[in-house]
């Protein structure tokens, strides 16, 4: 028959059991918190990188655990577990979104996921310029940084067809604002975004137009404002300028502007507006053709598409640039000489 153990010698044995358990506990616990340290100074910490700049451009449908690499790759010096784990212990991998990203010094393992997570892309920007014609948006385009030129290649006829325009429609159709995209975005994207904010500026400014108007469809604004917006040197002046036109149009009279003679010129002008030049016939010469000429000559801004619609009231039929920037209106074609005479005298002088 067995010996049964003394009480004492059971009770060392819970004793030693329990510190164990006790020490077990407490190291388990020490390590939990060393790991939680560890892990909150990892995800913290700046993450090397290889070059001053890191971009990475990731495509939709990528895993998370291919961007874990990706980022390593593309000279993050990170490991692509820990990096992988960070994404799906935090709950947020779901939530990273494509697109194109720069990974700039001083940034950590957590502000990267926060950025891929809400999709935080590095943008560039082009500004399109008032008052720029279609060839000089083009080219502006074309110059611009970290932007895919789809477009380059097309005729303006393609390019236009691609926009869902007719070929000759592409002047005054975008209008002039600071466009950001991604590293990486089609030109397209840019064109697209700028015509559908000109057509809903043009919308905008035609249930704000005055009653009494020389014009009765909104795609003559489109080309009203681009005149005004080539003929105005300061921003006071366009509704004035307006005016002029609004009363020329009922009069029957020819608009007159140089720059609509300019653009019928097109690549031949070379800075300095002649006489015979002026009494050339093309379609967009006001001075040899009564009305507005059959497209756009500009991009026209807000505050010419609102003056368009409207125009000062006044009398005024004629005006002349005083060499600030601002212009002199005159009702009669005497006063207008008189100034004219007047500001060329001062120009003289001042040579």
């Amino acid at each position: 028959m067995a010996r049964l153990s003394c009480p004492f010698q059971i009770a060392d044995g819970i004793r030693v059991v329990r510190v164990w358990l006790i020490r077990g506990v407490v190291g388990l616990l020490t390590g939990l918190v060393l790991l939680v340290a560890w892990a909150g100074w990892w995800t913290s910490r700046d993450l090397p990188l290889r070059t001053s700049v890191v971009e990475l451009a990731i495509e939709p449908g990528t895993s998370v655990r291919q961007i874990a690499e990706q980022v390593k790759t593309e000279g993050v010096e990170v490991s692509p577990s820990l990096l992988y784990w960070l994404f799906r212990l935090s709950g947020q991998a779901r939530q990273i979104k494509a697109g194109n990203y720069e990974i700039t010094p001083g940034v950590s393992a957590w502000q990267l996921l926060q950025k891929l997570a809400r999709g935080e892309e590095s943008l560039q920007a082009v500004t399109l310029i008032e008052g720029w014609t279609w060839r000089q948006w083009r080219a502006a385009l074309d110059k611009a940084e970290f932007l895919r030129h789809d477009s380059r290649d097309l005729s303006d006829a393609e390019l236009a067809r691609r926009l869902g325009l007719t070929p000759d429609a592409l002047e005054g159709r975008f209008y002039p604002d600071t466009y950001t995209y991604a590293k990486g975005s089609s030109d397209f994207k840019v064109l697209e975004r700028a015509q559908r904010a000109m057509e809903k500026q043009l919308k905008a400014v035609w249930t704000q137009r005055a009653s009494d108007l020389s014009i009765t469809q909104i795609e003559q604004v489109r080309i009203l404002s681009s005149l005004i917006e080539k003929e105005t040197g300061r921003a006071s002046d366009r509704a004035m300028i307006s005016s002029v036109f609004h009363n020329r149009l009922r009069l029957g009279m020819p608009l007159q502007t140089d720059p609509t003679v300019i653009y019928g010129m097109g690549p031949s002008f070379d800075g300095n507006l002649r006489r015979r030049d002026l009494r050339a016939d093309h379609p967009w010469n006001t001075y040899t053709r009564n009305g507005l000429p059959p497209t756009p000559i500009a991009m026209p801004g807000k505050g010419s598409l609102l003056a368009a619609v409207q125009p000062a009231r006044s009398q005024a039929l004629y005006f002349v640039a005083r060499g600030d920037g601002s212009s002199e209106f005159s009702d009669s074609l005497e006063q207008h000489n008189r100034a004219v005479d007047r500001y060329q005298r001062l120009r003289r002088q001042a040579q």
